[in-house]
Parts: structure tokens; sequence; C-alpha cells
């Protein structure tokens, strides 16, 4: 009886030893696996500014997937959060894609054409007073995006030089979701009735 006391109890240590090395194991697993998602899948931003009110509004937080333009490069009418600048003064910016690369973009009128077509808009948006850079036809070239702000009078976007054509490097992701005041799908904000 008393040798079998003495082999429990090494039985018990190594049983308390192995379940302390499988916690580590999985709060090493879990810290890893949030770092991989912050680090290429998922970030979160600060809404600055008015050039996107009505569907983002200054100081909404939004979060960025990353992810999302790993494979696809972004489509007309996503809104897609860049880094503007680039020195260590740059902020992330957020607009929305009205062209893609090799698009003919031109403002007439207050309204935008693509490829010689009125633009498809997505969101309810004023006439443009300023065409700035697409009051001629404006070609995109390879990797560049012209994108606009939703509130397209006061917003510093593709239509002026010291922002230009988005370069497809700037971009870090697309702004899909909006974690506060409201938490909402960034697509399903302000969206056209059709």
């Amino acid at each position: 009886m008393a040798y079998e006391y003495l082999y429990e109890k090494p039985s018990k240590i190594k049983k308390f030893i192995k379940k302390i090395a499988l916690l580590i194991l999985e709060t090493a697993a879990v810290i890893f696996a949030a770092w991989l998602i912050i680090t290429y899948a998922l970030s979160k931003t600060v809404m600055v500014g008015d050039s996107m009110s009505g569907t983002l509004n200054d100081g909404d937080v939004i979060l960025i997937n990353k992810f999302s333009y790993t494979k696809n490069d972004p489509r007309r009418n996503d809104v897609i959060v860049f880094n503007q600048g680039s020195n260590e003064h740059s902020y992330n910016n957020v607009k929305r894609v009205i062209g893609i690369p090799g698009d003919t973009v031109e403002i007439k009128n207050g309204r935008v054409y693509v490829n010689g077509e009125k633009f498809e808009e997505a969101v309810e948006t004023d006439e443009m007073r300023i065409s700035g850079l697409a009051d001629n036809p404006f070609v995109l070239g390879e990797n560049e995006f012209f994108v606009l702000g939703d509130n397209r009078n006061s917003s510093e976007d593709s239509r002026f030089s010291n922002i230009g054509p988005v370069v497809r490097e700037d971009i870090i992701g697309e702004a899909f979701f909006r974690l506060s005041p409201s938490p909402a799908l960034i697509k399903k904000i302000n969206t056209k009735q059709r």
C-alpha cells in the first residue's frame, strides 16, 4: 500500500506540469494569432475631417480589412484607406474609388464620367463645383486609382495635385466596418435606393 502512494504522487505532478505546459502553448498560440491578424489582416483608424460626410463622419472609428486587396485590386465604389505622404508625417486617408487603372475620368457639369459614360454612384452625392485635374479627360496609369470623397464639395482628393491619383502601393486596405459611434458595414451606409 505504501508503494502505491509513492507512485500516485509523481503521476499527479506530471499531469499538473502537462496542464501548465499546454496552457502556456495555448496562450502563445492565441497571442501569435492576434499578432498575425493585427499585422496582416485587420487594423483600425479614425476618420479625420468631413470629406466622407454622409457615409463617414469626423471621429468615426473604422476597421480596415488589410487582407482584402492581397489577391484583388480595389473596385469602383470601394471605400479605401491609403497612406498619404511618403515621410514620417504621413497619415491615413479615406476615400471612395471612382476610377481604376486604365480608366479615363472626367468631371463635366458637376458629375463624374468614367470612360465616357456617367459614373454609377453607389451613394448620394452633390454636384461638384470644382473639377480640378479631371476638368479634362484624366487617364489613369498602371496601378493608379482615382478617388473622391463622398462629400464632394468639401473633399481634398484625386482632383487636386497634392493628392492626385492614388498608387496601389499606398493603399492599406478596404474600409469595411464602422466600429463607432454606431457599428455598421460601410457598404450599407448612405447607399442609393435602386
